[in-house]
């Protein structure tokens, strides 16, 4: 399966955790490492190659530090400039449809400042990726269990490299997609 990783990063190169996902992955054969940082110039994104990059690939993987709950700035852009209506959804859009995306994200709080009963989110990671899964679904793409690292800030780096072995398994094999009305918490 070929797979585009976009990594999105407002500063890669001070990255302890999305940085070291990267590297994860990287030499993988299969794999094609796009940094959001290196493709946009003056706010905009080479859309002819952008869509190209998506059309070659089988699994698109959004990699990128949960900011705010919601992604990166980077992110976002490249979204709207690159998933247009004709080419990712539309009567003509249908480039990306049956392809697979997976979401991999990292957190700063633990995992339980993601649980509805936390008074200061109120929200689970499953409400606050909901966006994302309506945008895989309206451009046609299957969305895989997203692969999420809670607590980034006070991560032990032998933790860290665990889950960054757990990444580049995950994307050495077909990833398990969610069935369309599944109810699941990540």
């Amino acid at each position: 399966m070929r797979t585009l990783v976009v990594v999105a990063h407002p500063d890669l190169a001070s990255s302890r955790i999305t940085a070291r996902l990267v590297e994860a992955v990287r030499d993988l054969a299969h794999v094609t490492v796009h940094e959001l940082g290196t493709a946009c110039r003056d706010g905009h994104f080479d859309i002819d190659r952008e869509q190209q990059l998506l059309r070659d690939h089988d699994r698109i993987v959004w990699q990128f530090p949960w900011y705010w709950y919601s992604v990166p700035a980077a992110l976002k852009a490249w979204i709207d400039q690159v998933l247009t209506h004709g080419f990712a959804y539309g009567g003509s859009g249908s480039a990306l449809r049956g392809k697979t995306l997976q979401l991999v994200t990292s957190t700063g709080g633990p995992e339980e400042s993601y649980a509805s009963v936390d008074p200061t989110s109120r929200f689970t990671m499953t409400q606050l990726l909901a966006p994302l899964d309506a945008t895989a679904r309206l451009i046609g793409m299957r969305l895989a269990e997203p692969l999420v690292l809670h607590g980034a800030r006070t991560i032990s780096d032998e933790n860290l490299a665990v889950h960054a072995k757990r990444y580049r398994e995950l994307l050495r094999r077909e990833p398990p997609v969610l069935a369309p009305d599944a109810d699941v918490r990540f």
